[in-house]
């Protein structure tokens, strides 16, 4: 039996179901199809898929999520590739195209679209007693949440040189927003060229921009202290912020800064959406209630 799927770039995806042979390029998914009890499958991975840790170190690395080997991948003859257009190079995505693998990209950037997205890994799978709690949880955490008037004022940098962060239509700002947080800078959008984004020359009109993604602007310190966030969450990735770069955002002149809310956090809780969405979103609520 052959079904056909859309994935989130709208290609058809005929499949075989159930899927026996899969290669994960994304360290999220990898984590999910474990999760939902389908590991045995995975026949391929790449280096930065680390969790969980002991049952991957037998399973072949395919390469970096930006730099994947095509040929590598071909080899193992995969039934299906799991990809996300966020985390891998369009040209190692269309390698695979071209090459024939059949390749589900997603792009989840909403809560829901993670939930969603658990949903159908495990429908390739034929999983769907393994996800069923799961799927339940996360979507009644989903509709059972709703940001407070007084939700606290968030920053969370996602890079130290340049300063970065991130906006609206984002998983991670959606997964904060239902903790009960308020990004400070939601509505901030990246302009082109990096002078521009600064404030340091005029940017590109909007008919010039074509489909660059403007959501994770690059920030100056002056406009980080202008938002005056009331906490400031440092995750381990993408950047590994450390205790230098702690001792940084203490030391600006913002409520944050003065009241000790200044916290590192598991950056996987904030950037890894689908079977870890359903527990990651009551841990951030957790912290944000213990914080303030």
């Amino acid at each position: 039996m052959r079904v056909g799927v859309f994935d989130d770039m709208g290609r058809k995806l005929m499949l075989a179901q159930p899927v026996n042979r899969v290669i994960s390029l994304v360290p999220s998914d990898t984590e999910t199809l474990f999760d939902l009890g389908v590991g045995e499958k995975v026949v391929g991975r790449t280096r930065y898929c680390i969790e969980p840790a002991f049952e991957l170190e037998s399973i072949p690395v395919v390469g970096g999520t930006k730099d994947i080997d095509v040929d590598a991948i071909l080899a193992l003859k995969p039934d299906l590739v799991l990809a996300n257009q966020e985390e891998n190079s369009r040209a190692g995505l269309e390698a695979l195209a071209e090459a024939g693998a059949p390749t589900f990209v997603s792009f989840p950037k909403r809560y829901n679209d993670a939930i969603a997205h658990l949903a159908r890994i495990a429908r390739f799978f034929g999983a769907h007693l393994s996800a069923e709690e799961l799927l339940r949880t996360g979507y009644e955490q989903m509709t059972a949440t709703e940001l407070p008037g007084d939700a606290p004022s968030v920053f969370v940098p996602i890079w130290r040189d340049p300063l970065m962060t991130f906006g609206d239509h984002t998983y991670c700002h959606d997964i904060l927003q239902l903790a009960g947080a308020a990004n400070v800078f939601v509505d901030r959008e990246r302009q082109y060229p990096l002078k521009a984004d600064l404030g340091m020359s005029s940017p590109l009109p909007a008919d010039q921009l074509a489909n660059r993604d403007r959501r994770y602007p690059r920030i100056t310190e002056q406009e980080l202290v202008s938002k005056a966030p009331e906490i400031m969450l440092l995750p381990n990735e993408p950047y590994g912020f450390g205790q230098e770069d702690k001792a940084y955002f203490e030391s600006l002149d913002v409520p944050a800064a003065k009241h000790g809310r200044v916290v590192f956090v598991d950056g996987k809780d904030l950037f890894w959406p689908g079977s870890r969405s359903v527990a990651a979103l009551p841990r951030f609520k957790a912290l944000i209630s213990e914080i303030y």
